[in-house]
């Protein structure tokens, strides 16, 4: 079911360097999607929102 939220805090503190407020979840459930005849269930997925603390910000694209 993927990470959980202690661990997510963890990754985003040690990966980009900043203090993470709150995490907050949330699972989306895959759609049944058909093509021709075959029927099939695309993957469950997990969404993270984290919170930083007043201040800290991460750079996505620095060019």
């Amino acid at each position: 079911s993927g990470a959980n939220m202690i661990q997510i805090k963890q990754a985003v503190e040690e990966i980009y360097n900043v203090t993470v407020k709150k995490v907050n979840t949330l699972k989306s459930h895959g759609k049944w999607k058909r093509v021709r005849y075959k029927e099939g269930k695309t993957p469950d997925w997990k969404k993270a929102v984290v919170t930083l603390k007043q201040g800290d910000k991460i750079e996505i694209a620095t060019t």
